[in-house]
């Protein structure tokens, strides 16, 4: 949705900018592709943050490939200070070709700190002057006019090309040695400090633009020098572009790129392009010297529901209803961490949206298991919808619990259509349970997740209903709420503590329920942590001896 309000702002004539993560441009991706193809009278900047070494994704997709399928202008900063100049450099040319331009930031990039030097601003006042005029397009894909806009895509791709290239913006850093190195991005960094301190070091050209590939810059580049060494997180698309041009001009540079699979995965780190530059050049680049002493084993720290999440209280209680053989479906949101122990809750996912249609394809011929899909209340807003209508419509067998929290907290704690405002201000809040009923769900079931005795039988009789059913399992996130009653005056912080005479051991606290407010020491002993216990009290129903108190 995002994409086509921006390329409604941008059809008005007002510059738009619309935002993703890696895995985000490809649920925009039907409406991406076509962008280029249209006269954006406003222009419009596509700011993308992949994720190499898929910190944060499912994957680790390189959507540069975007760029090419799409014809897009992809301009990719190195550090803060490059993404804002390169941001106003982005809106220039978008603004000057009406077309997209994308902003690639990669993880690194997106959490480095730096100080920027803004420039001034002043406050502009926009007309509410809307300029849509039908005679700037054609805006209809009909296939008479399909190759007119794909030969204009093209000639702006040239035209972009030489926009960077007259502005200067790729830059050659080196003492004219017979080696030389061509990156972007981040990377750029990193052989900066892989090569620090070296005496012989490789010429090195940063290109602003990878896409479309600067041909006249790299050309330049091969011609004065004997070997080139093309360094680029995830995929070798500039390495076969490269390769190909200097096939094509008949350039005698000897190009290097990928010789391990090892240089497809992860972020290129300085450690990494050291060892890198080390395998490709032994002679110039000695190999990184090993650490005087071992360094001590770091241990394993998993990823934690927050104390007092109201998605730990429901996996807890709903695993207990579990038929021996349910399948459960997991979605995305801080609820996907229910797939790890205690809870073993979610035991597929594929992306934003998909659990519910992935549980009615579950069912099909097959009588004898149940299936559970989860769903988190923002991506149900999102995406989950027609997941939904289709489980109606073709009368699936599962069962879908919604985990309403009020406010999109993987991410963030942005609002979403349930949460009764946008952006901007309060807005009418579209009730989870009305919207499902005016769907036709018929068998919707609904509690708190803290009633832990009750949510066992609501599931039961969820899972005994020959139909499709819902769960809505609700409970605010209680790190956004433990927040604002902390801005409130007379505030009072709230933690349990465990009664050591009460105490069983019986460990249902530490190994079962598992907020990582608890602490179990060697002798068999279970303390609290005061500094992440929150005094919710969600545990306490949990203990079979009553000890944890307030």
């Amino acid at each position: 949705m995002a994409t086509e309000v921006a390329l409604g702002a941008s059809l008005n004539g007002y510059l738009s900018t619309v935002f993703f993560k890696s895995v985000g441009l490809n649920v925009a991706a039907d409406a991406f592709v076509q962008l280029s193809l249209l006269n954006l009278i406003g222009g419009m900047v596509v700011v993308l943050g992949d994720d190499p070494g898929a910190n944060s994704s499912q994957n680790e997709q390189d959507n540069r490939h975007y760029a090419a399928m799409s014809y897009t202008p992809l301009l990719e900063p190195a550090n803060p200070a490059e993404v804002y100049a390169y941001y106003k450099e982005a809106a220039a040319l978008a603004r000057s070709l009406c077309r997209p331009v994308i902003l690639r930031l990669t993880t690194h990039v997106c959490h480095a700190k730096e100080k920027v030097a803004f420039a001034g601003w002043e406050p502009q006042t926009f007309e509410n002057n809307p300029r849509f005029d039908a005679a700037n397009g054609p805006y209809i894909p009909l296939t008479a006019a399909v190759f007119p806009k794909k030969r204009t895509a093209l000639e702006n791709l040239r035209k972009a090309e030489r926009w960077v290239d007259e502005r200067g913006l790729h830059t050659v850093t080196g003492h004219g040695s017979p080696r030389g190195v061509i990156l972007s991005g981040m990377v750029a960094l990193s052989v900066a400090d892989a090569l620090e301190g070296l005496p012989d070091r490789p010429d090195v050209l940063k290109l602003a633009m990878p896409y479309p590939m600067p041909s006249r810059v790299i050309a330049d580049f091969l011609q004065s020098h004997a070997e080139v060494k093309v360094l680029e997180e995830l995929d070798d698309t500039l390495e076969k572009d490269i390769k190909a041009l200097a096939y094509d001009r008949g350039l005698a540079a000897r190009v290097i790129g990928k010789a391990d699979d090892e240089d497809w995965v992860g972020e290129y780190t300085a450690d990494k392009v050291r060892d890198i530059l080390h395998r490709t050049w032994p002679d110039m680049v000695p190999a990184r010297k090993a650490a005087v002493e071992p360094l001590a084993p770091v241990p394993a720290r998993p990823a934690q529901m927050c104390p007092g999440c109201g998605h730990r209280s429901a996996f807890h209680a709903i695993k207990k209803a579990l038929p021996e053989g349910t399948i459960t479906v997991a979605d995305i949101g801080c609820h996907t961490l229910g797939f790890m122990e205690p809870y073993r809750m979610g035991e597929v996912l594929l992306c934003m949206g998909a659990s519910t249609s992935m549980g009615a394809g579950l069912t099909l011929l097959n009588d004898t298991r149940k299936v559970v899909a989860f769903l988190g209340d923002s991506t149900f807003y999102h995406a989950g919808l027609p997941g939904i209508v289709n489980a109606l419509f073709n009368r699936h067998n599962l069962t879908l619990v919604l985990m309403e929290n009020g406010t999109t907290a993987m991410t963030g704690h942005q609002d979403h259509a349930g949460s009764g405002r946008n952006f901007n201000e309060p807005t009418d809040a579209i009730p989870v349970r009305q919207l499902l009923e005016g769907l036709g769900v018929r068998h919707i079931f609904e509690t708190d997740t803290y009633k832990q005795a009750e949510l066992p039988d609501l599931m039961r009789q969820a899972l005994d209903v020959d139909a499709f059913s819902v769960v809505i399992a609700r409970h605010p996130c209680m790190l956004l709420f433990t927040r604002n009653q902390r801005r409130k005056s007379g505030y009072v912080d709230r933690h349990v503590t465990i009664d050591q005479d009460l105490c069983t051991r019986a460990h249902v606290c530490v190994q079962d329920f598992a907020c990582p407010s608890f602490t179990l020491a060697a002798d068999g002993s279970v303390t609290v942590n005061p500094e992440l216990c929150i005094g919710d009290g969600s545990c306490m129903q949990t203990c079979p001896s009553k000890a944890i108190i307030r």
